[in-house]
């Protein structure tokens, strides 16, 4: 009779400027082992960006390849890629085409692994929540967010209102303070959206006032962070649960 499996290697394939993608998912996952008894690694592989520019996330987004082989050298058992907005600006659908690029390329090099990337946990999550309005706030230029909204709102989910607070440098975006976001929040009309996006973006830090805002509003609050996490367990076969982390990962999805 076969163990039942306890460790896990998390891949996480990352845009190089991106400081909080590493903090906050293994933040969550490490919360989940207090209270479950899988434990998780994590090993990331980086694709230069700088400035959250299309051109910039055109040219990283190609380079995800070489991030994928050399986790998959490291025998992961998943993989998780941001950025969000990387994938939303090359077309409606495309996470479906790079979870698919990236999968193969984990095959071919001897070491599959699925693969998450934030686009399509966040367009996922909404699907699986049965949500079918949302408000959002983003970090990106305001044409970056206009694409992403767009990108949602094809998946068949309508966004009442967004705020984009047009940062343009990447490592800008990483060093704003979580807890700025209970009063941005204020600003958002969400009285119309049946969940709140508090993060639409990996690199901007949010966990910290995830459960604030929630408790505060009375509605569900979910970030790109947590729905790639979601999305991690669930494709481990691991219960989606994480303690402070918001509706989604509850447990009760």
């Amino acid at each position: 009779m076969s163990e039942t499996k306890t460790k896990f290697r998390v891949g996480l394939i990352v845009p190089s400027s991106n400081v909080t993608m590493e903090t906050e998912i293994p933040a969550m996952l490490h919360a989940r082992e207090l209270v479950e008894p899988e434990k998780f690694t994590f090993h990331s592989s980086r694709m230069r960006m700088k400035s959250v520019t299309k051109e910039e996330l055109e040219a990283m987004d190609n380079d995800s390849g070489r991030c994928a082989i050399e986790l998959s050298d490291a025998a992961v058992d998943v993989m998780g890629y941001a950025c969000l907005v990387a994938i939303m600006t090359r077309g409606n659908g495309y996470h479906c085409t790079s979870q698919e690029r990236l999968s193969k390329i984990a095959i071919e090099n001897g070491s599959p692994a699925p693969v998450v990337t934030s686009a399509g946990a966040i367009v996922d999550a909404l699907q699986i929540m049965g949500v079918k309005k949302v408000a959002l706030i983003a970090p990106y230029m305001r044409p970056l967010t206009e694409q992403v909204v767009g990108y949602i709102e094809n998946s068949g989910v309508e966004v009442t209102d967004f705020i984009a607070l047009e940062i343009a440098n990447n490592l800008e975006v990483g060093a704003q303070d979580p807890m700025n976001l209970d009063r941005i929040v204020e600003d958002l009309d969400h009285s119309d959206a049946e969940v709140i996006i508090l993060s639409a973006c990996v690199q901007m830090p949010s966990l910290e006032a995830v459960q604030v805002v929630q408790d505060r509003l009375g509605k569900p609050v979910i970030t790109a962070a947590i729905a790639t996490t979601y999305f991690l367990l669930k494709e481990l076969g691991l219960k989606t649960y994480v303690p402070n982390a918001g509706e989604l990962l509850s447990g009760s999805y």
